[in-house]
């Protein structure tokens, strides 16, 4: 058991690994407060100075190989160029968090719970696309994990972390603009066998924008907040805590402890500044003090798999004991050191879109390329068309290029011959919807075009679920991924199916 030195004693320590020893990771610090890391996984950097080893695997869609990812070097940001090369012309999936304190708490993909069976055979959620949130850190570039609902992660046999009313800290870096009100965009500590097992048997980070039986914070959100079980707190009971600030930053450094008879909650923005300490105080009544955690992890979903969030994580760890202000302080400036920042060069590749353009979309498989992406009604599929054709199915065919609805990085697609509505996804099929610009929508209706998958074009890959792409299967139109649970999923012909060449439209 470490000793927990003063909080000057910590803050000296943390600073003289911060200027001592340049590599130091955001676990040194820890270390130096005598909070040791048990639990160290992002996809974006190493968390400790000295560790090379692999930060997490990807695996590929064209034939179910995989391969580890590793930091450029020791301490250093992930190798984005190696999985770029490895997942080229394909799709590639993220299967494993790899823990880099060395206890083996790797994060995989999580299995069913009581609330929720995930999508795939034997229930379990989907995993993340790995190229859905590209980032630099420090002008590299590196991924992290975006967590579409119905995607999670898990560790049930955990190797060190807190249960029952032990103390322990956390903190996780999230994108401040990607977030949802539906249960739960969670990182931390779970019951070990995905069921909800009552109050207090959890302790997590929960980012979003919470719901009607949660905690609230100021404005209307997102916050940060603590998924105890059975209740999202942003304070002491399950209501609105004033000083839980709404975010605003891009990417947001998310805190939380907890000790017997105390818990606190702390945040800021990554990329600046210092840490505010949102609540400190007691724990809440009914079951939560004292707490009976159970140690598992979990990473987008909630402790009994309740798996509609969204969110994105690019790091986080778990401590024992409890963290000092002090320490967090540095870990915060040393996460404002790695220099996150959004690219939105990034979100895109292959031939270029141009804002206010009208273009008509024509597909590449063998059988088809004399259809283009077209829509009769509500329904997307595609049609024969030339410029031969009629009026009316020259301008079905056709649409106008707009800056991303959801997201301004990528692109949303206007019907020309119904101004004002946009292709969409609704249950994973294509259909074109008036734009009630409600924020569902405005995400449903964005797509970030990428190299064509089969080498013409461009690929359409959602940005809402970045796993799926414009697809036409029989003459229709969906958001299709490389093998899935839908018929429309089959990896026969996706490379194909999924590729558009671009060209100037038919009306």
């Amino acid at each position: 058991m470490f000793s927990k030195p003063s909080r000057d004693c910590a803050s000296a320590l943390a600073g003289a690994l911060l200027v001592g020893l340049v590599a130091a990771g955001p676990c040194d610090i820890y270390a130096s407060g005598g909070t040791p890391c048990v639990a160290a996984h992002s996809t974006t950097r190493a968390l400790y100075g000295a560790f090379g080893g692999a930060l997490y695997q990807v695996k590929r869609g064209s034939d179910g190989a995989t391969t580890n990812i590793s930091p450029l070097s020791a301490g250093g940001v992930a190798n984005a160029a190696a999985q770029d090369s490895f997942c080229a012309g394909t799709t590639c999936l993220i299967s494993i968090i790899y823990d880099q304190s060395g206890r083996g708490n790797h994060l995989t993909q999580a299995p069913p719970g009581g609330a929720a069976s995930g999508p795939l055979p034997g229930g379990f959620d989907n995993l993340a696309s790995a190229t859905g949130a590209p980032v630099r850190l420090n002008g590299q570039k590196a991924y992290g994990v975006f967590i579409a609902p119905y995607t999670g992660y898990r560790n049930n046999s955990p190797n060190g972390t807190a249960t029952g009313d032990a103390a322990e800290g956390m903190y996780a870096i999230f994108d401040g603009t990607h977030y949802n009100s539906a249960c739960c965009f969670d990182y931390g500590n779970a019951e070990t066998n995905s069921l909800d097992t009552g109050n207090g048997h959890m302790e997590a980070i929960y980012f979003g924008g919470g719901d009607g039986w949660s905690g609230s914070g100021s404005g209307s959100g997102p916050w940060v907040m603590a998924d105890l079980e059975n209740g999202l707190f942003s304070g002491q009971g399950p209501h609105n805590n004033a000083g839980d600030p709404t975010i605003t930053s891009r990417f947001v450094t998310a805190v939380l402890k907890g000790q017997p008879g105390q818990w606190a909650i702390r945040g800021g923005n990554s990329a600046s500044g210092s840490l505010s300490t949102y609540y400190s105080g007691a724990r809440p009544a009914n079951g939560y003090n004292p707490m009976s955690k159970e140690g598992a992890i979990i990473l987008g979903i909630g402790g009994d798999n309740s798996n509609g969030a969204q969110g994105t994580f690019y790091e986080g760890v778990m401590t024992t004991g409890y963290p000092s202000d002090a320490t967090e302080n540095s870990v915060q400036a040393n996460i404002v050191a790695a220099k996150y920042t959004a690219d939105n060069s990034l979100m895109t590749s292959g031939p270029a879109l141009t804002v206010g353009s009208s273009i008509s979309f024509r597909a590449t498989t063998s059988c088809c390329t004399t259809r283009y992406i077209a829509h009769t009604g509500a329904t997307v599929n595609t049609q024969v068309v030339s410029s031969s054709s009629a009026t009316a199915l020259k301008q079905q065919a056709s649409w106008t290029v707009r800056a991303g609805l959801g997201n301004s990085a990528c692109f949303s697609f206007e019907s020309k011959d119904t101004p004002g509505s946009f292709i969409r996804h609704s249950n994973y099929q294509l259909v074109v919807n008036a734009n009630d610009n409600s924020k569902i929508f405005r995400e449903d209706a964005t797509f970030c075009p990428q190299a064509g998958i089969n080498g013409q074009g461009n690929s359409f890959r959602s940005w809402s679920y970045p796993t799926r792409y414009f697809r036409h299967f029989n003459a229709l139109g969906y958001i299709a991924a490389n093998g899935g649970e839908h018929e429309f999923d089959t990896t026969t012909s996706f490379n194909d199916d999924v590729s558009f060449v671009v060209s100037a439209s038919f009306a």
